[in-house]
């Protein structure tokens, strides 16, 4: 990494405001627009800080650099968090974020490239498949001389699906060191517990038999990300995964570790105590909301 930043990336009580504040937005977003899948966002929201605050090479101003580095949410209904991360990174007016989920909006409730060209690198919604498309990306920036990399991001519950292992092996078999994978690991779906499912432990051994360089983390400690992305980036030849253990509803005390919340709603009351809960930055100003709703916050 430049040494620019790996100076960004030590700021570690930066990178959990801004970690905070995205929690902020996920759920004032959510709220406004009346539906969303909050819990595996809030939970991602550790990551997405440390890759906008300087994990990953994206300037808004630079959307056409062929050595910037590229994001594949994969698992695209967590998109809120992401929108919020776009926000404050300048890709997007902050403003914006309260269409999310609108008619007509581009911060559809799964992120659509034709509404969000240049940014949004495909559309996703269906899982399983966005593996295969970072594999397509990666390989064609290879093909190409850029220095780019491209992140991909994971739910757990993906994984069950026979298409990410076919994914896996591609990567492994093209030699994609280029390429990154977190996994958002909760460890809870919408039917409930990922192992009562389908079990998919144990998953560092797993990655590691189909080629991989693998490391399992607290998704939600920052320095845990930031050195994770850094060794990952030194392994020549080979694809890498995170795979970061993380809670689903981080932040919000009464969401946590609680799979009835990958696609719930908070009330009014639920909503001004997970506010509460989660805080506020004097770094960063909550972004502006309709009148019919901001009238009746109270966090």
């Amino acid at each position: 990494m430049e040494e620019k930043k790996k100076t960004v990336l030590r700021d570690y009580e930066a990178l959990r405001d801004f970690a905070l504040q995205l929690r902020r937005d996920t759920v004032r977003m959510i709220k406004n627009a009346g539906h969303g899948h909050i819990g595996g966002a809030l939970g991602l929201a550790d990551f997405m800080a440390v890759l906008y605050r300087g994990g990953m090479t994206s300037d808004p101003s630079r959307i056409d650099d062929p050595h910037r580095d590229r994001l594949v949410l994969s698992n695209g209904h967590t998109c809120a968090v992401w929108y919020a991360a776009l926000a404050r990174k300048g890709f997007l007016p902050l403003e914006s974020l309260s269409s999310f989920r609108r008619i007509g909006s581009p911060l559809q409730g799964h992120p659509a490239r034709k509404m969000l060209p240049g940014i949004v690198e495909t559309s996703t919604g269906p899982l399983g498949q966005g593996l295969s498309v970072a594999n397509g990306i990666a390989m064609s920036m290879k093909l190409r001389g850029s220095r780019g990399r491209v992140f991909c991001v994971l739910g757990d519950g993906e994984l069950q699906e026979g298409q990410v292992w076919e994914a896996a092996m591609t990567s492994a078999h093209y030699h994609l060191d280029n390429l990154l994978v977190f996994i958002n690991y909760n460890k809870l779906q919408i039917d409930g517990a990922v192992d009562a499912v389908m079990k998919i432990d144990p998953l560092v051994e797993r990655f590691m038999a189909f080629g991989w360089h693998a490391v399992e983390i607290d998704g939600n400690d920052i320095p845990s990300i930031v050195k994770a992305l850094e060794i990952c980036g030194k392994k020549s030849g080979l694809p890498s995964v995170i795979i970061g253990r993380t809670k689903m509803g981080k932040g919000v005390p009464f969401m946590e570790d609680k799979a009835e919340w990958h696609g719930n709603c908070p009330s009014d009351i639920q909503t001004a105590e997970a506010l509460t809960a989660l805080g506020s930055s004097e770094k960063f100003q909550d972004f502006p909301l309709p009148e019919a709703w901001k009238a009746g916050e109270t966090a």
